[in-house]
């Protein structure tokens, strides 16, 4: 990685408070265009090295997605870079984004999630309160998986000990902006069942400030691992694998909700969307749940046809 990049990603942690993930991501992207660019310094790009990088790949077949979000990357840094003086212009001001469509966000039926339930009877007694716990907080709250492996420990046991329900819970999102989510009493009782065995997983006599702790460096449980957990958990719920994923689930809470009745706005705020564009497209998942509220709900639906 290069000194230009080390000090770009320094000011994105310090003055804009990026996330460890984020910083990985950004890291990744600038580092793959500083070796494509090889041997010459990305202080010295230009547009049409930029263009020659977006054509390789999509020469490689990369999504137009991965490509807009590398190219994003890159002019977050060459505005860096031209900030301080370090370039003199930003090759990417006139290089256009990647067209993109949108593709609808994947998703299980209730009923598979209730075989993803049922299959943590196979497990061993604490892996199984651990899993069910992250899958009842996951599905029940709609967490980014970021924001499930890193919960603090102090804000599941406020949880835990609220009066009210569905109970509040404090997480941190992207940008480390804070919002409130809601847990249910099934959540609840599989978080007080996992609090009794969170032990098992701490190395030592000691404590640790997550609520999923970890012996890895990080010292909670990672993103990765806990993927490996739901694959297997997958395929012993007679379910496709590759179907299943932690932000299936988020998707799945957001759809699910949809359906019995939530209005938009406030899957917005759970999901911690900053724009409602971004919820909208759960909208396309639920045509059968918006026809059936028209033809109950809306006042035309009802009148009766009558002959003149």
């Amino acid at each position: 990685m290069t000194p230009h990049i080390e000090s770009f990603l320094e000011s994105l942690k310090v003055e804009r408070g990026a996330s460890a993930n984020t910083l990985e991501s950004y890291g990744r992207d600038l580092s793959h265009f500083a070796s494509f660019l090889s041997p010459y310094s990305v202080d010295s790009a230009s547009a049409d090295n930029l263009t020659a990088y977006l054509n390789h790949l999509s020469q490689h077949q990369i999504s137009p997605s991965t490509r807009a979000r590398r190219l994003s990357a890159l002019r977050q840094f060459y505005g860096y870079l031209l900030e301080n003086k370090i370039v003199t212009k930003n090759p990417c001001a006139h290089v256009q984004f990647p067209k993109r469509g949108r593709p609808l966000p994947k998703i299980i039926s209730e009923g598979n999630i209730q075989c993803l339930l049922e299959a943590l009877s196979t497990l061993p007694e604490a892996e199984q309160a651990r899993l069910k716990c992250l899958l009842e907080i996951l599905y029940g709250a709609g967490l980014r998986v970021s924001e499930l492996v890193e919960l603090p420990l102090q804000s599941a046991l406020h949880a835990a000990k609220s009066p009210q329900m569905p109970a509040p819970m404090i997480v941190k999102g992207k940008g480390n902006k804070e919002r409130v989510v809601l847990l249910a009493q099934e959540a609840i009782d599989a978080l007080k069942v996992y609090l009794g065995y969170r032990k098992t997983f701490i190395q030592g006599s000691g404590d640790s400030k997550w609520l999923f702790p970890s012996y890895g460096a990080s010292g909670h449980l990672t993103r990765q691992r806990f993927g490996q957990l739901l694959k297997s958990l997958s395929l012993q719920a007679g379910l496709d694998p590759a179907k299943i994923s932690p932000h299936v689930l988020r998707h799945a809470f957001a759809t699910h909700l949809l359906d019995h009745g939530a209005d938009l706005r406030s899957i917005q705020k759970l999901l911690g969307h900053a724009d409602i564009s971004t919820t909208e497209i759960y909208t396309h998942l639920s045509k059968d749940h918006l026809k059936d509220l028209v033809l109950t709900h809306h006042p035309l639906s009802k009148v009766e046809k009558t002959s003149i």
